[in-house]
């Protein structure tokens, strides 16, 4: 489990379902004063009953978020934030602002586009499972994760880079909930779950489609290999489409490369009857993820008062390197 810390940062988080309600519970449970926001009355309901504090009312959260100086987090799908940035720059304009979308670069934009007066660094936990829901929301749900904070260069006058204010706050928050940072530009982060996460829920549904048309017998003999490879088409399918088709730019490429080896496999089985090629590629593919996965990592620092700081924020992501604890503005975690 990564390392905790202890801040004063209160948290406003905008939507209260798996996700959302994971980051509410979370963070009470590091010792934050917390509140959350959702245009779902079972889901505020249900909060409240678990004795977290939560209204319907985005307005007066929002204006709760400007007096105190809390961090918002947004933690809505992808079609809702417009309207739910256009809320914050109308009462909290200047506040610092993180998300938890699956998809940074459309995030990333819309805030310069809707609230640019914010201090804002885009995030993605790495985790989740195929509930939704407050009910299905843990304090636990990060322990061990992945959660990108992306951190953009400063591209000329008008696009200074990511505030490291506002990243350190990001930072601080998945350190709160158990989780391990990396940091990324929105445009390497939506590339790479494109790959990792996206292309694998179009795969699912591909899967779940072509075993559902078996019917009953196929439902009779289905085992562990239908169960791995089909478990996330059980998301709640508004989620799946925000992600993929918000995605839309960085999956279509990954997706012809996916159609490109089943079309090959396809073509070597029908003209040779043989699957080796790809079947041993897959293996081998697969030993070579899970070796980068337990490869041996040294420890870093990085200290967020540098002047070079962002840089190297940067340069570590891009090598996979991830910190787990945050000790005032000192990072510390490992690279391999």
């Amino acid at each position: 489990m990564c390392a905790r810390i202890c801040t004063v940062r209160d948290v406003c988080v905008i939507g209260l379902g798996l996700i959302g309600g994971s980051v509410l519970r979370a963070s009470v449970a590091a010792g934050r004063t917390c509140w959350g926001v959702s245009d779902s009355r079972s889901d505020v309901d249900a909060a409240v009953a678990d004795g977290y504090d939560a209204t319907a009312d985005l307005a007066s959260a929002l204006d709760r978020a400007a007096a105190d100086d809390a961090l918002v987090v947004l933690a809505v799908p992808l079609t809702a934030v417009d309207d739910v940035l256009r809320a914050v720059a109308s009462h909290a304009p200047n506040c610092l602002l993180t998300d938890v979308t699956s998809v940074k670069a459309p995030v990333r934009d819309a805030v310069a586009r809707l609230a640019p007066r914010t201090r804002y660094a885009g995030g993605h936990p790495m985790a989740g499972t195929a509930e939704s829901g407050w009910k299905a929301a843990t304090a636990t749900l990060f322990d061990g994760a992945t959660w990108v904070v992306c951190a953009e260069e400063a591209v000329g006058d008008d696009e200074p880079g990511t505030d490291l204010t506002a990243w350190r706050e990001a930072a601080a928050l998945a350190f709160d909930a158990g989780a391990r940072v990396v940091a990324l530009p929105a445009l390497a982060h939506d590339g790479t779950v494109a790959r990792t996460s996206h292309l694998p829920h179009l795969l699912a549904a591909v899967l779940a489609n072509v075993a559902g048309s078996g019917g009953p017998l196929a439902a009779a003999l289905a085992a562990g290999s239908l169960r791995d490879g089909t478990r996330v088409a059980g998301t709640r399918p508004e989620l799946v489409r925000a992600m993929t088709e918000g995605n839309r730019g960085a999956l279509l490429p990954v997706l012809d490369e996916a159609l490109g080896l089943l079309g090959a496999a396809r073509g070597s089985l029908a003209s040779t009857g043989g699957l080796a090629a790809m079947i041993d590629a897959g293996h081998e593919a697969h030993a070579t993820l899970e070796r980068q996965q337990g490869a041996p990592r040294t420890p870093i620092t990085l200290d967020l008062r540098a002047p070079d700081a962002l840089e190297g924020l940067l340069s570590l992501g891009e090598r996979g390197g991830w910190f787990t604890a945050l000790d005032g503005d000192v990072l510390t975690g490992e690279v391999a």
